[in-house]
């Protein structure tokens, strides 16, 4: 230990701590630059490829939607395969077929559904829902959920009870896509509380997905959840379902709280003028 301050004092380690220092700054500079030129690089390539891929996609789509021509017969040509076969091209494929499915609607829509499902790509999205980032978990939840894909729905469902506020309204919102008024049943045994911004979340997508059969939204008023009662009191009033009244006057009743009490009066005011 002696030695060591007496080292110190001496002032004889300045010069080459210095040396080291401005060797370290200079050779981590250098790497950073390499970092950043390279990562430029990658960018610029892939925003290319991306431009290129978008072109061969929108052919493909082209012959599926508007020339009945199904994946096997795509499949045949090689130069696909090769293409199919890297992951980014795969990724790309999926946000136009995304976009796609989003502007069709009918049996161009069902083309688009049976694409996915033929090429392997929902296999891409099921895949999507192991990932350990939470961002890929959502994006393969909304494709599943933007095709169709009822199969999922257990999976998903899953999503809804997770602590990322993301994540779960992500999957919320797709059961409702995917099940309609059934997936009341899961909100109904949620235990967690539900946010208002989540509340405004799953309102909004009831709304989205014009959810035409609304029997058994009256079931939220019947859960522990005081969160998930508030949550069935604001969809009746949002979707203005004047046949839920009687629930809502029964509700006052038996209101759990002074709050959910107000809010009931409220509502039955207002579906009643």
């Amino acid at each position: 230990m002696e030695e060591i301050w007496e080292l110190y004092k001496s002032g004889s380690w300045v010069v080459p701590f210095l040396h080291f220092a401005i060797y370290f700054f200079v050779a981590a500079s250098f790497v950073l630059y390499l970092y950043i030129v390279a990562s430029r690089n990658r960018k610029i390539k892939r925003e290319r490829l991306e431009i290129e891929y978008n072109a061969e996609i929108e052919k493909i789509m082209s012959s599926v939607i508007f020339e009945d021509v199904s994946y096997s017969g795509i499949k045949n040509n090689k130069n696909f395969l090769v293409l199919f076969d890297t992951s980014f091209f795969r990724e790309v494929f999926i946000e136009n077929i995304i976009n796609l499915h989003k502007n069709y609607e009918g049996i161009y829509a069902q083309k688009i559904e049976q694409f996915y499902k033929e090429s392997g790509l929902i296999k891409d999205s099921f895949k999507k829902l192991k990932s350990i980032k939470r961002e890929v978990k959502c994006k393969g939840i909304t494709e599943l959920a933007e095709f169709n894909i009822s199969d999922a729905f257990d999976n998903i469902i899953a999503y809804s009870k997770a602590r990322n506020k993301t994540l779960k309204i992500t999957a919320i919102n797709a059961c409702i896509k995917l099940a309609g008024t059934q997936s009341i049943v899961y909100l109904i045994e949620h235990s967690d509380p539900i946010d208002d911004w989540t509340q405004l979340n799953i309102i909004g997508a009831f709304k989205k997905h014009d959810i035409g059969d609304t029997e058994g939204i009256e079931l939220l008023l019947e859960s522990k959840n005081t969160t998930v009662v508030a949550l069935g009191l604001k969809l009746i009033k949002e979707l203005k379902l004047t046949q839920k009244v009687p629930f809502v006057a029964e509700l006052i009743a038996k209101a759990p709280n002074i709050t959910i009490k107000y809010e009931a009066q409220s509502i039955l005011q207002s579906l009643t003028v």
